[in-house]
């Protein structure tokens, strides 16, 4: 007798062995970082420091568009910057993947092309989120303290957001780069994008011209809408753009997304086997 496998049953097959492909990756991936636990705590010490150089060295020279304190200013924008920079963590692991090989043999084994991206995708996220969760212990720890309610987690949530969304910048990037000594350069980009926004002082504070490219910077939108969710101080603005900065919080991950994970899947296409 023959039978017929169920069609519901082939198509239950076809959604699970790509969810299984990808937790495989992202197995691996956490894997990584339990056996060297010293990469979370480099990423982490760059945001770490500057919060100790800018709240309390150069706080009291800073100032709050209305009047404030300093490091419930510098609070919300440090959590946006620990999020921009892990870009580069993604970039540096995809380009060590692509060049030593190892990006070439997943693609010869019989597991969904998506698996890659889409598990270093997740695996960061969950990064993402111990990242953000040393980073407010740290800020509690300084005197940081946020308004309650549900702005908490939306402010939280926005973050993850653009994480997400840079992730396939940071893919992109690590499919493109020849090699890693490549990607430690791209902290020359990370650096600029972080320090011309709102992250350490707000754009009505700059020249005008200055003002207006960091009031437009993404990173901007997501560092005023966190402090606005957070109830901090300073997250006025006479710009379109700062006076909507939950809106474009919300935008600018997306254009980020429709922009990079078709240029990330394209370019892992295009890898020799």
């Amino acid at each position: 007798m023959i039978t017929v496998e169920p069609a519901g049953r082939t198509g239950h097959a076809r959604l699970y062995w790509p969810v299984s492909d990808c937790w495989n990756m992202v197995r691996r991936g956490l894997t990584a970082y339990r056996r060297r636990p010293v990469n979370i705590a480099w990423q982490l010490g760059f945001p770490i420091v500057s919060v100790l150089l800018y709240g309390h060295v150069f706080g009291s020279a800073m100032k709050v568009p209305g009047g404030g304190d300093y490091l419930d200013f510098l609070m919300p924008g440090m959590f946006v910057m620990t999020m921009a920079f892990g870009f580069i963590n993604t970039a540096t692991v995809m380009v060590h993947d692509s060049t030593r090989g190892v990006v070439d043999r997943f693609r010869s084994m019989p597991m969904a092309s998506s698996a890659v991206v889409a598990g270093r995708g997740v695996t960061d996220l969950i990064v993402a989120c111990a990242e953000l969760a040393i980073m407010m212990l740290t800020a509690f720890a300084m005197g940081w303290r946020p308004d309650g309610g549900w702005g908490f987690p939306a402010a939280f949530g926005l973050l993850l957001w653009l994480r997400f969304a840079l992730v396939w910048t940071g893919v992109w990037l690590g499919l493109l780069v020849p090699d890693p000594e490549a990607a430690g350069g791209l902290f020359a980009i990370a650096f600029p994008l972080t320090m011309i926004s709102s992250v350490f002082v707000a754009p009505q504070l700059m020249p005008d011209w200055l003002g207006w490219v960091a009031a437009w910077n993404p990173i901007s939108s997501t560092a005023a809408a966190a402090r606005e969710l957070f109830g901090a101080p300073g997250r006025g603005g006479d710009s379109w753009v700062e006076q909507h900065a939950l809106l474009m919080a919300g935008v600018w991950p997306v254009v980020l997304t429709l922009v990079f994970l078709p240029l990330a899947v394209r370019r892992f296409r295009k890898l020799s086997r």
